[in-house]
């Protein structure tokens, strides 16, 4: 079976076999996943996506949907492999049907690449000197493919293509439009070398234009972004990495040490805030043993140390919620829910109980936690809580600077991705959270229960880091910041809108360009 030819000459692709027309780029969407863990690398992301561009561009609308669907189908199984460690060695299913479980999941997840890519293969231009706008059409379609897996049925952007750009010249731009934003002009710029080199007879002034954008985006890169936020006051800090095996958190007869340990740890910190990571304590405050609880309120009543504590809370009548619990010298303890719940882990979608009871893993349908949560203020910083993989969603974090007077001031993130193992989930983890750091340009505390536990600043720089699965505590210091960057605000106030507003104009303005 051979790919079908598009019309003009000028676009015909090599007569290659289908299988290794999707082998080639199942190849590169693996290759590209490298980026998102060693960030230096971030070249080999947009060269990959380059070539995907060049190939898409000489397809029919069904080989290119073909083509799409295996680039990013291998893109995602390699970079959420460790899934399968959490349904396997933890949830006990069959090896077999935990690996097939996460094929299934990144098969369906690249049908929004597969379509993205169609799309583009129907409505490119059929001259050889439109490379701009073709490529603006690529990025466009590239970037509602994103948007889609972020979204819908409540998302899973892990590994979306901006978070390869951390440390790239590309980086600069986070502040202003955010990891969807840098992904589309990655996107654009790789795809507008790709196909002017289609183009034999490009002139000297085509090529100049996309050289000259990546010459811009270089200088910018290197010039770094507007300080769009200004120092308040530093804390000093002590964050626990508890080191707690998996199969030992909720095991009952094992939890004693894991808590002795995590409460003796808290009460120990001398400095301004100490933070214990998600589900630090596992169990109700009902459940703890009479007293506990309440002494480790009356602790932080006295002193001057502040505390952000991992638990569950609730009851069978109130429901349960994933919470952070913050203890404060003279006030009343602080509360956050986790409001972006993990599918399978903190809910169960509609349908997939059997899928659930067949795995040995504590599941359960927790309430959600407002959108936008007030800070737990610490020496008049606005510290702000989210867990887990929270920190995915920074237009969901951005609802709390609608108002820069009440704004964070500083992020903390409580994780506990030991459900991965030893795996890159740990260090992609990190360089989500840089990512978040620079959009708003407002620091991120880490506390984990395997890794990465660090301090970032908001250039993005881990200034204070502990080494992966052992267990210690890492004393440091962080500096808040306050004010709004453009990204916090209009994603504040529009959500992801606005990029959806832009790739939605782009695709009329082609689509008017394409119709006979």
């Amino acid at each position: 079976m051979r790919l079908s030819e598009p019309a003009g000459a000028a676009r015909r692709s090599p007569r290659l076999p289908l299988w290794a027309d999707l082998l080639a780029m199942a190849a590169l969407g693996a290759l590209q996943s490298l980026a998102f863990v060693h960030t230096e690398a971030w070249a080999l992301q947009w060269a990959a996506v380059g070539v995907l561009a060049w190939r898409v561009a000489q397809a029919t609308p069904k080989s290119a949907a073909a083509l799409g669907w295996a680039f990013g189908c291998a893109w995602l199984l390699a970079g959420t492999w460790w899934l399968f460690i959490s349904l396997h060695r933890y949830g006990e299913l069959p090896a077999w049907l935990a690996a097939l479980a996460v094929l299934v999941l990144c098969s369906l997840l690249s049908l929004y690449l597969a379509m993205s890519m169609a799309l583009f293969a129907r409505w490119r231009s059929p001259r050889t000197d439109r490379a701009g706008r073709d490529a603006l059409l690529f990025a466009a379609v590239w970037m509602l493919a994103e948007l889609a897996r972020a979204v819908i049925f409540t998302g899973f952007p892990w590994v979306a293509s901006g978070y390869a750009h951390v440390d790239g010249p590309l980086a600069a731009l986070a502040p202003w439009v955010g990891v969807y934003g840098i992904g589309f002009v990655a996107a654009w710029l790789a795809a507008w070398l790709a196909f002017i080199a289609l183009n034999k007879n490009a002139s000297r002034r085509q090529w100049l234009l996309p050289l000259a954008a990546i010459g811009v985006a270089l200088l910018i890169g290197w010039a770094g972004p507007p300080a769009f936020t200004q120092p308040t006051g530093t804390l000093s800090v002590s964050l626990i990495q508890g080191n707690i095996p998996q199969e030992e958190k909720f095991a009952a007869e094992r939890q004693g040490a894991a808590l002795v340990w995590h409460i003796d740890t808290l009460m120990a910190a001398q400095g301004d805030l100490v933070i214990a990571p998600e589900t630090a304590i596992p169990l109700l405050p009902q459940q703890l043993p009479a007293g506990l609880w309440a002494g480790l309120n009356g602790h932080f009543q006295q002193g001057r140390t502040h505390a952000i504590v991992g638990v569950p809370l609730g009851d069978d009548e109130a429901g349960y919620t994933n919470s952070a619990v913050g203890f404060a010298p003279g006030r009343s303890a602080y509360r956050y829910d986790k409001h972006h719940l993990v599918p399978f882990g903190e809910f169960i979608p509609w349908g997939f109980k059997w899928f659930t009871r067949m795995m040995n893993i504590p599941l359960g349908d927790f309430n959600r936690g407002p959108l936008s949560a007030p800070s737990f203020v610490v020496n008049g910083e606005r510290v702000a809580p989210n867990i887990c993989y929270e920190d995915l969603f920074g237009e969901e974090l951005a609802a709390r600077f609608t108002d820069a007077a009440s704004a964070p001031t500083i992020f903390a993130n409580i994780s506990n991705i030991g459900w991965f193992g030893d795996s890159i989930a740990v260090a992609q983890h990190l360089h989500l959270s840089r990512l978040r750091t620079l959009e708003f340009q407002v620091p991120m505390l880490r506390a984990t229960n395997t890794g990465a536990t660090a301090v970032i600043d908001h250039h993005g720089v881990v200034t204070h880091s502990l080494p992966p699965h052992q267990r210690g505590v890492l004393n440091g210091s962080v500096q808040g910041r306050s004010g709004l960057t453009p990204f916090a605000w209009w994603a504040a106030h529009f959500g992801l809108w606005p990029l959806l507003a832009l790739a939605a104009a782009v695709l009329l303005w082609c689509w008017r360009g394409a119709r006979p």
